[in-house]
């Protein structure tokens, strides 16, 4: 077993953090309030960010249909996680998880629980072997039928653009027509505030995280038809009925599906 290092900050134990989870340490705490004590927007991001991730997953279920998930580059559980919102709706659904952090592996199995109807499986393979993650999850998913992509915030962690676009390609070709793509990314255009905390973060020496440009993050969809309203701010997405009205934030989403 990987030795998981308690010293350090870790991107994905800030996230849980910022998530309101558990699974987090004071060396992460810290980190994470010294983010938000230069952009407390943080917190909104990264809890809009999951909001949109649940509300993609019901329209999946009850709108589409779909019954399959791979969500690749899971992070840490925390609420309302793909399998629960997807299953709390359609109790046979199959979900695939896949991440290839040491510390991530160690929560997966004791927290992705299944239904009794249906599967969740936990995968431990790198963002960038699309054909080997393909295959792995051939063995929960029959990649024959309709199936949802999910990619929730990991493309950031991509440097090279192209690279990040060959990614979601590569995975996209690998699923029949009526797949889905579901992505939301954090994006450049919006929040100067949030685009400049995020620039300095990334120059502290951590695993950077790279904004890109809304045209940037809209391109990952190629060739797909985008479901209405397209690419939006994540809060803008098929929003909740609630008091308040919405307001665009620097985190943009959308899903699409493959013809």
């Amino acid at each position: 077993m990987t030795e998981i290092d308690t010293s350090v900050p870790h991107s994905a134990r800030i996230w849980n953090y910022w998530l309101g989870g558990k699974d987090n340490y004071p060396v992460d705490e810290a980190a994470g309030d010294a983010y938000t004590a230069v952009y407390p927007g943080i917190v909104t991001i990264a809890r809009s960010s999951r909001a949109f991730l649940g509300r993609s997953i019901r329209y999946l279920v009850t709108e589409a249909g779909v019954r399959q998930f791979l969500d690749v580059g899971t992070g840490l559980p925390t609420v309302d996680n793909t399998h629960e919102v997807a299953q709390s709706l359609a109790p046979e659904s199959k979900i695939v998880y896949v991440d290839n952090d040491p510390l991530v592996l160690a929560h997966a199995r004791a927290l992705l629980t299944s239904t009794p109807e249906g599967v969740t499986a936990y995968e431990d393979l790198s963002l960038y072997e699309p054909e080997k993650i393909l295959e792995a999850a051939s063995r929960t998913l029959d990649l024959s039928r309709p199936t949802a992509l999910i990619l929730s915030g990991i493309l950031g962690h991509v440097t090279d653009y192209e690279q990040a676009r060959g990614i979601v390609r590569g995975l996209l070709a690998g699923l029949p027509s009526g797949s889905y793509l579901s992505l939301n990314e954090g994006s450049r255009g919006t929040d100067p505030d949030y685009e400049q905390a995020q620039d300095a973060y990334n120059e502290t020496g951590a695993v950077p995280y790279f904004l890109r440009p809304i045209d940037q993050i809209t391109a990952y969809f190629e060739g797909l038809d985008l479901v209405e309203p397209g690419l939006v701010s994540v809060p803008l997405w098929h929003p909740e009925p609630a008091a308040e009205e919405p307001r665009p934030i620097g985190q943009h989403g959308g899903l699409g599906r493959k013809p």
